[in-house]
């Protein structure tokens, strides 16, 4: 039996989101149970639609692309569940920042 996979286009200014996983320990080594845990505000785009219209009819482009990876508010989202994966499907502006990756400089020892 063939199983299809379903491709997923949002629409207007709505964007799909997977949440990125956080760390089972803290910083002192203590393993927080899943019960303990609260889900991550953190996740990586992984669909967007063409944009928003302005009131003039305007296509206006987000300001999010594929791959970016984003903070966004607690109960931002509707939760879906495709192919398998849970993802988010949420507005542009529920989106919080964009996470910028920097290389920090090694400290002297």
């Amino acid at each position: 039996m063939r199983r299809e996979s379903m491709q997923f286009r949002p629409l207007h200014d709505r964007v799909v989101v997977k949440r990125v996983a956080e760390e089972e320990k803290t910083k002192g080594g203590i393993i927080i149970p899943d019960t303990a845990k609260e889900k991550p505000m953190e996740g990586e785009i992984v669909a967007v639609g063409p944009g928003a219209r302005d009131e003039k009819g305007v296509l206006v482009a987000l300001d999010v692309k594929v791959g970016d990876r984003i903070l966004f508010g607690k109960w931002s989202g509707t939760e879906v569940k495709l192919d398998g994966q849970d993802l988010l499907i949420m507005k542009e502006s529920d989106i919080m920042g964009i996470l910028e990756v920097t290389k920090s400089a090694k400290k002297a020892a």
